[in-house]
């Protein structure tokens, strides 16, 4: 057995497929509900007036912008509020397909900013979302193997 067999690397990977599939379900879900905020600006200012009802805040940013210090200091400040407030923080490692999801008929001019998603609870139903509930379990795993930003790959379709 070498170290790619062992089987903690395959259960890990399953997770986090699994997880990739149920925040595409839950994406669109929120999305039918009109339930998302997009932009790191207009999540600022739902974070600063409504928190409670933030249930996931997902940060995405190409790897050519990791040297854009202006948007890792909103991420920094996006992480620190989002803690504060027990919101759950997932990093998407592939936002072309974040885009796909969230702007289907956006047409040629879709906004500029999906850096930052935040996920709102607009009911009490929504919590008793399977792929909802499942998300936040990845999340609480991931920060017991001190992972507190896990990383999601959205499956491509």
């Amino acid at each position: 057995m070498t170290l790619e067999e062992l089987p903690g690397e395959r259960r890990a990977a399953g997770r986090m497929e699994q997880a990739g599939d149920a925040l595409e379900e839950v994406l669109s879900k929120a999305l039918s509900q009109r339930s998302l905020t997009l932009g790191v600006y207009e999540a600022a200012k739902l974070l600063n007036v409504d928190p409670d009802n933030v249930v996931l805040c997902l940060l995405a940013a190409e790897e050519e912008e990791a040297g854009d210090a202006a948007l890792q200091i909103h991420f920094t400040l996006l992480r620190a509020f989002c803690c504060e407030n027990d919101i759950n923080i997932l990093r998407v490692s592939n936002p072309a397909r974040l885009a796909e999801l969230l702007l289907p008929a956006a047409g040629p001019d879709p906004p500029a900013d999906l850096h930052c998603v935040l996920v709102t609870n607009p009911q009490a139903s929504q919590w008793k979302d399977p792929a909802l509930s499942q998300l936040m379990c990845f999340c609480r795993e991931s920060r017991y193997l001190h992972q507190w930003e896990p990383v999601i790959n959205l499956p491509e379709r």
